[in-house]
């Protein structure tokens, strides 16, 4: 029998959608969430799916980036390698050595992020990080010419390689962009719940662009939605892993759904943390916290949107985010569509103005 959910997630990560380059994830969840919510898009490309519910207001907005981290072509040199430029946050030590694909107007070319061989490297040269600026990507060509043939230019999308894997005991995935894939995946899971079950607001599911490149999508679909709530759909850096220190990462894979309470962009609204919390508790599903000091997410424009939206972010617990894989556990990702889609249950007007008094 096939499993939605995971054919979801694996839909989702595969699909190559870097930041300003998300045509392909909006399209899976305009294909996931047209015959059920009533669709828009702003000028900048993120998707606006309003899902109706018993009144108009308040409107919540469910909010996951739809861009992954990755590379856009830079420049080609006379031997045929392809110098880049990153996008979004990325640490050298996890870039060499690993698949990529250029995506051209004649079709995908395969490549490998190289740099100088370690063979020739001085002393000196060992003990540093190797930057972007000194990498390149191989594509096995020995001339700009045999470049030029296959339509490579600059300004082209390259998308990290990574197959949709179910590990170990079949609960834990490994994939590529579930930073944020799994925010995408789980608004369009909260809105599929939402439909057999009354919620007393509209329920918006926002695919937003180029969040990794400074949250500009965030901004622009605001303006759409109008949210009298911003809930941030997202992953959380699980620190379970050797050499992190439980205050730096609190998260755990397959411990529940991660609660932020701080990010580098925003300081959540307290009472709907609360609210969380007590729902969490109430329904015995586990849950974390998180403060993110470095970095933000999409509740950092939204919840500076005209005199201000009560926001909270509300994480996966994911490891390796920002590389070319993550790891996510199939637990954490259920008990979050659960845990949001019982919140929107309870967010009536008069909770929802009585979160700001």
């Amino acid at each position: 029998m096939s499993d939605t959910r995971v054919d979801l997630l694996k839909e989702l990560t595969e699909a190559p959608g870097i930041s300003g380059y998300e045509e392909d994830i909006r399209e899976i969840i305009r294909r996931h969430l047209r015959d059920v919510t009533t669709i828009e898009q702003d000028h900048l490309g993120s998707i606006v799916c309003r899902k109706d519910g018993e009144c108009d207001t308040p409107r919540i907005m469910l909010a996951g980036h739809m861009d992954e981290v990755g590379f856009i072509v830079k420049y080609i040199t006379d031997d045929g390698f392809i110098k880049f430029s990153t996008l979004g946050g990325w640490w050298g030590h996890v870039m060499l050595a690993q698949r990529v694909m250029i995506k051209t107007r004649k079709g995908d070319v395969p490549g490998l992020i190289g740099s100088k061989p370690p063979h020739v490297l001085s002393d000196e040269e060992r003990k540093k990080v190797q930057e972007p600026k000194d990498m390149y990507i191989d594509i096995g060509a020995t001339s700009a010419e045999e470049v030029r043939q296959l339509d490579i230019r600059p300004g082209d999308p390259i998308i990290p390689v990574c197959p949709f894997t179910a590990l170990g005991n079949g609960k834990t995935y490994l994939a590529k962009a579930f930073d944020d894939r799994v925010g995408c995946a789980l608004f369009i899971e909260v809105i599929r719940k939402l439909i057999s079950e009354k919620h007393p607001n509209t329920v918006y599911g926002v695919g937003t662009v180029q969040e990794e490149v400074g949250l500009r999508g965030a901004r622009t679909s605001s303006w759409i939605v109008e949210p009298d709530i911003g809930l941030t759909m997202e992953v959380s850096v699980a620190g379970d892993v050797p050499d992190v220190k439980r205050e730096d990462a609190q998260g755990k894979l397959g411990k529940g759904p991660v609660i932020v309470i701080r990010d580098g962009t925003m300081i959540p609204n307290l009472r709907l943390r609360d609210l969380f919390i007590d729902t969490a508790e109430e329904m015995k599903i586990p849950y974390q916290f998180a403060v993110m000091e470095k970095g933000g997410t999409d509740s950092g424009a939204i919840h500076l949107h005209r005199h201000g939206v009560p926001n909270l972010v509300i994480g996966v617990p994911t490891r390796h985010i920002h590389s070319h894989a993550g790891i996510i556990h199939r637990d954490d990702f259920d008990n979050t569509v659960n845990l949001v889609t019982a919140v929107i249950k309870k967010l009536d007007s008069k909770t929802v103005a009585a979160l700001t008094v």
